[in-house]
């Protein structure tokens, strides 16, 4: 997915956020709350994010969490993002209703559909558009993207990958794991740092007691339930955040209505990044290039190939948004960070 907005925001990573932990012996959890953002149009289908904000940029390798619906199409006119550039990053698509069409400059072509993951890589760059199909009513899921680490971003070329995970039962509910290994069970896609994402659904009153790598920061977004993280309430469309060094993590659905959540975590990311509208790069130079690159059609995004959107402003190519006046910052994983020694 694209990042649409006219005018990006500059975040700066900054350490901090609201740690918790009633459960005695429990991790502490950061709440990170979503922002609304509008996909564009006149009937914009909103998303609301939780990566990147102020109060945290990156968990692991994830840097970007769109959530969005469950949207009615017709009114919001789904989703239909024309062309648009990518550096440095993995998007990952995850739906839980609806389908979107996928087409790539590696000449990718596919259909997203729910419970099944579709892995794209940039590398350098590439370019792709996403739209929902004609027969979906309800648009429903989340748009994830990872930050790839240096040595790979420049020599990795443009790939797609697609998954579809068995599911994994246990006492009160169930798991799709879509990237990474979660209670015995693998995914095939590839990621260049080590990484987990993994839709889980928890039957009303019931808990959820989870082995998970002490060497991940991990983050649980709700998409509904009533639900709390090692005893704190993690509301609908929040991100609860625990740091390394846990071995289990305790979901309880204290509710009476099924619950589902998105899993992500990962090594804390050790590098700077600096995340402009659709790039992610190493300086404000470097964005600036990409940008200008975008803008001249530069051979590192390639061609799509396939689009047929419906795009009101009758756009086929997303122009770049200006740069702002001030310079772009390199942010960095406060985890990481802390785990190298450094005061944060």
């Amino acid at each position: 997915m694209s990042n649409l907005d006219a005018h990006p925001e500059e975040i700066e990573c900054e350490a901090g956020g609201s740690p918790g932990g009633p459960e005695p012996g429990g991790a502490a959890v950061e709440i990170i709350t979503c922002r609304d953002v509008p996909l564009g149009g006149p009937r914009a289908m909103t998303v609301r994010r939780t990566l990147p904000q102020r109060q945290r940029s990156l968990i692991g390798a994830w840097c970007f969490v769109d959530h969005y619906g469950p949207d009615d199409v017709s009114a919001t006119g789904g989703m239909d993002v024309p062309s648009h550039p990518h550096t440095g990053l993995q998007t990952v698509s995850w739906l839980f209703e609806g389908a979107v069409t996928h087409h790539d400059s590696g000449d990718n072509h596919a259909v997203v559909r729910p419970g099944e993951v579709n892995l794209m890589t940039s590398g350098a760059g590439i370019c792709h558009t996403e739209v929902s199909t004609q027969d979906t009513g309800v648009l429903h899921g989340v748009q994830l993207w990872t930050a790839l680490p240096e040595r790979d971003r420049g020599s990795t070329g443009r790939r797609f990958e697609h998954h579809v995970p068995e599911t994994v039962e246990y006492e009160g509910g169930s798991a799709l794991v879509f990237i990474g290994s979660l209670l015995g069970s693998s995914s095939s896609v590839t990621t260049f740092t080590p990484l987990l994402g993994a839709e889980l659904r928890l039957d009303p009153g019931a808990r959820l007691t989870l082995d998970v790598d002490p060497e991940f920061e991990h983050g649980l977004l709700v998409d509904t339930g009533d639900i709390t993280l090692e005893g704190v309430t993690v509301e609908p469309a929040q991100l609860g955040y625990t740091g390394v060094g846990e071995a289990t993590l305790t979901i309880d659905n204290t509710g009476s209505t099924p619950a589902r959540m998105i899993l992500i975590g990962g090594t804390p990311f050790g590098e700077e990044i600096v995340m402009w509208w659709n790039f992610i790069g190493r300086s404000h130079e470097e964005i600036a290039r990409y940008r200008q690159e975008w803008e001249d059609a530069s051979d590192r995004f390639g061609r799509v190939d396939g689009y047929i959107g419906r795009n009101p402003d009758g756009l086929t190519r997303l122009p770049a948004p200006t740069l702002p006046g001030s310079v772009l910052r390199p942010r960095a994983n406060p985890a990481a960070r802390a785990q190298a020694g450094e005061e944060v």
